[in-house]
């Protein structure tokens, strides 16, 4: 069997395809791919913008109400999952969460550029295949200060719809 094919189309018809590595994190990919079919992801935002570092999405509205959904473990090295050794390289996409290792939900990042400071903290669990150039757009908005966070895009940057790509 392939590996599953996630694609994010946002707003402004920029598309992001994303490869996804069950083997490497299966709780992960399969939390993402159910939340993406029941259309949990339309209309969020991501609300952290770091250039040279990573994009971060899928807990937000663009009024900045939030979207919760549960927890699940934390796929990486360092909380006991000693198969996911994927690196935090240039499109890489990992699983966002506060400083408890089980507290990924629905939040996801997509490396801009590489962070190495990050392998084995964070569940890698997919890579970007086509559409780098949007997650570079992406990147280069410009961002400011929000209640909680200080780099929150000034427009908002909206995914319209993220779906699994059936398997031909």
């Amino acid at each position: 069997m392939e590996n599953p094919i996630m694609t994010l189309t946002m707003t402004d018809g920029g598309k992001i395809v994303c490869e996804l590595y069950p083997e490497k994190a299966p709780q992960s990919v399969r939390n993402m791919i159910s939340l993406a079919n029941k259309g949990f992801y339309d209309g969020l935002i991501f609300h952290r913008v770091i250039p040279g570092f990573m994009i971060q999405g899928g807990g937000f509205y663009p009024d900045f109400s939030h979207k919760d959904a549960p927890s699940i473990h934390g796929e990486f090295i360092a909380n006991g999952c000693l198969f996911n050794d994927l690196k935090h390289t240039r499109g890489t996409l990992s699983m966002a969460r506060t400083s408890d290792p089980d507290s990924a939900s629905s939040q996801f990042f997509i490396m801009h550029e590489d962070a190495p400071h990050l392998d084995t903290q964070y569940a890698a669990f997919g890579r970007v295949t086509e559409g780098i150039e949007v997650v570079d757009k992406i990147a280069a908005v410009r961002t400011g200060n929000h209640l909680y966070f200080s780099d929150v895009p000034k427009t908002p940057v909206v995914i319209a719809r993220m779906e699994l790509v059936p398997e031909a």
